[in-house]
């Protein structure tokens, strides 16, 4: 009978050290976040800061100072208190990956409605003597302004978000009809004759050195910063723009959020229909053929991406800052309105070829 061979019996694992055994080590510089001053000195709006800065100090020197007196800066804020307006309002639906081309048609219609209803209840006799309340005037101006901006935008809103119409086609429609009932309403001559102290304590008013109309734009692009940055809403309108079937899955209700979004857009060009009235003390129905590029320049120069899903009303600011110095700079040195028109141009393609090239670029790492 065999014996049983008998197993070998392994030999004990040699004891670890913990003194002398590695731990891997771990990269955490990817997943560190960065400071918030490294991400504000790196982000668009310091870039575009900076730009404007330069641009002001070299059209100060090439105009002996006359560009940096304070008469001067005054009206450059006047100026871009209108365009900034527009721009917040075409910021937010670039955000949701909506265009308007209509928004220099609303600030015109909105301005001779508003100017109408003024005139209809304070009636200023044929030397400008107010025959009626005057302060009930103004109000109603305003209020009729601001109504007919946000019914304005309504109208887009229900074209693009309910009648699927694309945005491009519903709004340059829109700006047609805008305009064309503008014309209508004013006669095609621009309207007069509105209180002077419309425009005295009000249009160009200031507080300090600040026009009282610019403090109003500040107060909305602040506002507007606190809604993308820390409300739903915001956080709603950059799902919309990123993916709007995506955002649909999850609950949000798109059409309805764009018509909000329409409105809200109709009712800045309309706030600027009025600041228009009370700074000319009357319509200026032919002024505004360049509104839309000016608006347009501002929001993608300051970073918000034409595609949708990133918003910055920061950039949005300097860009419009960046608009205004250009061609008043121009202007004082006494270039052609025709190459203003080519600058602002020029400046847009670029910006638009770098956000591009940037959306690419994320699109490859991700």
């Amino acid at each position: 009978m065999s014996t049983p061979t008998p197993t070998p019996t392994p030999a004990p694992a040699p004891a670890t050290d913990w003194r002398t055994t590695a731990t891997p080590a771990i990269d955490t510089r990817a997943t560190k976040p960065k400071p918030w001053w490294q991400k504000t000195l790196s982000s668009r709006a310091t870039s575009i800061l900076l730009l404007d800065i330069v641009l002001f100090i070299f059209f100060s020197i090439v105009t002996h100072g006359l560009f940096a007196s304070l008469g001067s800066i005054q009206a450059l804020l006047l100026t871009g208190t209108e365009a900034l307006l527009l721009a917040l309002g075409l910021t937010m639906l670039l955000g949701a990956g909506i265009f308007d081309l209509s928004l220099g048609a609303n600030l015109v219609l909105s301005s001779v409605v508003g100017a109408t209803i003024m005139k209809a209840v304070v009636a200023p006799d044929a030397a400008g003597n107010v025959t009626g309340n005057l302060g009930l005037g103004i109000f109603a101006g305003l209020v009729a302004a601001v109504l007919t901006g946000a019914i304005f935008g309504l109208v887009n809103g229900i074209l693009v978000a309910y009648g699927r119409i694309n945005a491009l086609i519903a709004t340059l429609g829109t700006l047609g009809v805008g305009t064309g009932l503008a014309l209508v309403i004013s006669g095609g001559a621009d309207l007069g004759g509105l209180p002077a102290q419309l425009q005295s304590g009000f249009g160009l008013a200031a507080v300090g050195p600040i026009p009282l109309p610019t403090i109003v734009a500040i107060v909305a692009a602040v506002i507007l910063f606190l809604v993308v940055r820390f409300t739903r809403f915001g956080m709603r309108t950059l799902a919309i723009g990123s993916s709007r079937p995506s955002a649909e899955r999850v609950g949000i209700r798109v059409p309805a959020h764009l018509l909000k979004l329409t409105i809200m857009a109709g009712a800045l060009a309309g706030i600027a229909g009025f600041i228009n009235i009370a700074h000319f003390a009357g319509t200026s129905i032919n002024g505004h053929a360049n509104d839309a590029l000016n608006a347009v320049t501002a929001a993608v120069i300051g970073g918000t991406l034409l595609e949708g899903g990133r918003i910055s009303i920061l950039g949005t600011v300097w860009g419009a800052a960046l608009a205004v110095i250009l061609q008043g700079g121009l202007v004082m040195i006494g270039v052609s309105s025709y190459y203003q028109l080519m600058a602002v141009g020029i400046v847009l393609i670029i910006a638009v070829g770098l956000d591009r090239i940037s959306y690419v670029r994320r699109r490859a790492t991700t």
